[in-house]
C-alpha cells in the first residue's frame, strides 16, 4: 500500500511540474553498425603508387597524389523511407558529427598526407531493419568555419584546411596525369586537383564574426538499396573525371577548386551532382559518382 501511495504522490508531482518520465534507452536496443567505403578507378582499388589506368575525357595514365573526404549526417534508411541518424563513436577519425575517409597512406605519389587511413564510419543505430544509407560529403557549418589548429579528431589536418574560404576541403582528390598538365601560358602542372567545399564565403571567425557562404557545395547522397553487412559505398574516379580533360587547364587553378567561373567545374560539378551556379544538388540525394557495390 504504501508503494503505492507513493507512486501516486510522484504522479501528482510530474504532472504538477509538467515533467514526464522517459526511460534511458537500453543498450540491447541499439545495434552497431560500420559503413565501409571505398575509391575505385575502372574497376580496382585507388591506391597510392599505383596506376588508375585511363581516366578523363582524354584518356590519361594518371597515379594518385592524394584522396580524402569528410562525411557528415551518415543515416540509415528505414523501409518506410525515415532517415535514422547513426550517433557516431567518437575515435581519431570521428568526433559526434563528422568521419574523414582517408585513402592515401603517403607512400609513392601521395605526398602531404599521412600513413594512416580510414575507409569506414561507426556507431550505432536503434535496432531495426534497414534498407538505404544516406550521407553528406561536407562539414557542418558550425565546424566548418574553425581554426585546424584548435580543433580535435577528425577536423584537425592541416592539409585539409581551406584558409582562403574560412574552412575546409570537403574533398581533396589530387591526380597525377602521364605528362603532366598544360596550362593556359603554356607552362604544366605536374597535377590536376578536384578541392571541394565552400566558396563566396565572408566574415573572420577568428574575430567572433559569423561566417556566411554564397555557395554551400554540400553533396547529399541517397543509396536507395543498401546492406552494410555485404556492400561497400564507392567513389568512382572514372566516373568523377568522366567528362574531364585531365591533361590540360583552361584557365583558374589547375583542375577544379569549386571555383564557380572555372571552367574545369563544370565537368566536376555534373558527375558529383552539384549545381555550380547554386552550390546545391542538382537532384537531391543523386550523385553519378557514388554508388553501392559488393564489400571486397
Amino acid at each position: 500500500m504504501r508503494s503505492n501511495s507513493l507512486t501516486a504522490a510522484l504522479a501528482l508531482v510530474a504532472s504538477l511540474c509538467g515533467c514526464t518520465s522517459v526511460p534511458p534507452t537500453r543498450a540491447d536496443a541499439l545495434q552497431p553498425v560500420a559503413i565501409t567505403f571505398d575509391m575505385v578507378a575502372n574497376g580496382h582499388a585507388v591506391r597510392c603508387g599505383t596506376s588508375l589506368d585511363s581516366l578523363g575525357s582524354d584518356a590519361k595514365r594518371t597515379t594518385l597524389r592524394d584522396a580524402r573526404f569528410y562525411v557528415q549526417d551518415v543515416a540509415l534508411v528505414s523501409a518506410d523511407g525515415k532517415h535514422i541518424p547513426i550517433t557516431l563513436t567518437p575515435n581519431d577519425w570521428q568526433n559526434e558529427q563528422v568521419t574523414l575517409l582517408d585513402f592515401e597512406d603517403a607512400t609513392g605519389t601521395c605526398v602531404g598526407g599521412t600513413s594512416a587511413t580510414n575507409a569506414v564510419v561507426t556507431g550505432t543505430v536503434p535496432a531495426g531493419r534497414y534498407t538505404g544509407l544516406a550521407f553528406t560529403v561536407g562539414v557542418p557549418p558550425s565546424l566548418n568555419h574553425t581554426s585546424t589548429e584548435l580543433e580535435g579528431a577528425p577536423l584537425d589536418i592541416a592539409a585539409m584546411g581551406w584558409s582562403w574560404q574560412a574552412g575546409r576541403k570537403f574533398a581533396k582528390i589530387e591526380i597525377d596525369p602521364e605528362g603532366g598538365v598544360t596550362k593556359p601560358d603554356g607552362s604544366r602542372s605536374a597535377s590536376w586537383y578536384v578541392h571541394l567545399g565552400s566558396t563566396g564565403c565572408t566574415g573572420n571567425p577568428v574575430t567572433g564574426q559569423t561566417v556566411s557562404c554564397l555557395h554551400s557545395n554540400r553533396l547529399p547522397v541517397l543509396i536507395e538499396r543498401f546492406d552494410p553487412n555485404s556492400q561497400r559505398v564507392v567513389l568512382d574516379l572514372a566516373s568523377l573525371f568522366q567528362s574531364s580533360r585531365v591533361s590540360e587547364d583552361r584557365g583558374g587553378a589547375v583542375g577544379c577548386m569549386s571555383g564557380p567561373t572555372d571552367p574545369e567545374c563544370s565537368a566536376i560539378f555534373e558527375r558529383l551532382g552539384l549545381s555550380l551556379e547554386s552550390g546545391k544538388p542538382d537532384v537531391p540525394g543523386r550523385s553519378p559518382a557514388f554508388s553501392a557495390d559488393t564489400k571486397r
